[in-house]
């Protein structure tokens, strides 16, 4: 357990081990619960990783139809697109 020391100003400020336990970083936000007998609860908040990054890439190429193509498959997909076989709307 980690003991903190209020402020005249009446902050507190969270030791590094107890960042690191909670996986916050600099920037990051926190929630902060009132719970009964003058307790708290302490909890990073999960914001969604930043457009661009590679977090955000992570599972963008789920497969949750479990749509499946052969080499020949692809090859032939980008050859009739190519050749402008097909449009955009197609779906073979």
């Amino acid at each position: 357990m980690a003991t903190l020391t209020v402020t005249a100003k009446g902050q507190v400020t969270l030791k590094k081990e107890v960042l690191q336990h909670l996986g916050i970083r600099p920037g990051d936000k926190i929630d902060v619960d009132l719970l009964p007998g003058g307790k708290v609860e302490v909890a990073a908040v999960k914001t969604p990783p930043a457009a661009g990054s590679i977090e955000s890439f992570f599972g963008s190429l789920r497969n949750n139809e479990n749509i499946h193509a052969t080499l020949e498959e692809i090859d032939e997909a980008i050859r009739a697109g190519w050749a402008g076989e097909i449009g955009s709307g197609d779906d073979r």
